[in-house]
């Protein structure tokens, strides 16, 4: 038995670098090649980037599928924000975190395709870098000394790519780190400040959001609006229509999820990828919140970020006891468990075989006619 399941991890590490060879080069030569359309048609350019993107983000999303971790949803549901502008709020445990949300995202269209992910600057240098870029989402740097410099670059990143994209959900954690590296310097915090010692999360960081609801919250269409003129150069540039933030275009919902891993204790990257954990079920909690509660000065802000941190918290605390999330007048605890569509996955498959084995008759081909 512990040969096959060896031969079994084997097996799936195979795969899942092969999944990559001819996944991630396929997209990024398409959109190399489709570039050159951008300046006459820069709409569909963006248009077509949204749906490969959603459909690479569906392959990683496979991996955790075909391993058997199963994926839980309890909560409100998330279609009632699904055309308006959302800013995604998570906490953060682990490697996992990412694909987890992708996997729960990938059957509800439109959503992985409308995404922009806020995430630690070292995945610019993973595999996956390269298409994040493509795909304009934004690289924040950790630590103290940097952390200023990046508030004014994601504040740029804005008004540069996330405004006139069109771009619909926006995901950040704002813990800024994993748990295990975070909690006890949140618990230092919290004695030195007079706030709860949380213990299934960190306190969370306020500044990318205090950011996030001053640019395109909805208490500042008008000042946001100025913003947009002021940079008509700049969208231009992506060559994607001025988004007029009257036209409710602002974050008008905030969705808080809690991710609960069982047993406390995370999936990780490389047991998505590997199948090395036994099959297993993450559930994920939604919570969703107008945009008008949350307070527009700092204090307030970031108070009402810590709210929910402590009550998540406390939900937490209450899963791991009795095996489910509180439920409320407002939040159901009847789970919903999210399927996958195989057939959907061998279509995507296929059309990434064909499409680098194509790019690779095409290379050859001009190869030999210019050498």
């Amino acid at each position: 038995m512990a040969i096959l399941r060896y031969v079994r991890i084997a097996m799936r590490t195979t795969f899942a670098v092969l999944n990559n060879i001819y996944c991630i080069p396929a997209y990024v030569v398409w959109m190399m090649a489709l570039r050159l359309t951008r300046p006459l048609y820069g709409p569909l350019y963006w248009k077509i980037e949204g749906l490969m993107y959603h459909w690479l983000l569906a392959m990683v999303s496979l991996w955790a599928w075909t391993a058997g971790y199963e994926i839980v949803e309890t909560g409100d549901e998330p279609a009632a924000c699904s055309s308006r502008k959302t800013l995604v709020l998570a906490n953060h445990q682990s490697t996992a975190d990412v694909p987890i949300l992708m996997a729960a995202w990938n059957p509800r269209p439109g959503v992985l395709s409308n995404l922009m992910w806020i995430m630690d600057r070292v995945f610019k240098f993973t595999n996956f870098g390269i298409v994040s870029v493509l795909h304009c989402d934004f690289f924040i740097q950790a630590g103290k000394a940097k952390r200023e410099q990046s508030l004014v670059e994601l504040k740029e990143h804005i008004h540069k790519y996330y405004i006139p994209l069109g771009r619909q959900f926006m995901v950040l954690f704002p813990e800024g780190g994993f748990l295990h590296k975070r909690k006890e310097i949140s618990q230092r915090f919290a004695e030195k400040n007079n706030l709860p010692k949380l213990e299934y999360v960190s306190l969370p960081r306020a500044g990318a959001m205090k950011v996030i609801m001053e640019e395109v919250g909805p208490q500042n269409c008008q000042a946001s609006t100025s913003k947009q003129e002021n940079k008509k150069d700049d969208f231009n540039q992506n060559n994607t229509k001025i988004i007029d933030t009257k036209s409710g275009e602002t974050i008008e919902w905030i969705l808080d999820v809690t991710i609960a891993y069982p047993d406390r204790i995370p999936l990780h990257l490389q047991e998505i990828v590997c199948g090395t954990r036994p099959p297993c079920t993450t559930h994920l909690h939604y919570r969703l919140y107008p945009s008008s509660e949350v307070p527009t000065d700092t204090e307030g802000m970031t108070q009402w970020l810590y709210d929910r941190f402590i009550e998540k918290d406390k939900m937490l605390e209450e899963f791991y006891r009795t095996g489910q999330f509180p439920s409320t007048e407002r939040n159901s605890s009847v789970p919903r468990q999210v399927r996958q569509d195989n057939l959907r996955y061998l279509i995507l498959h296929l059309f990434f075989i064909a499409s680098t084995f194509l790019q690779y008759k095409i290379w050859c081909e001009l190869w030999s006619y210019f050498w």
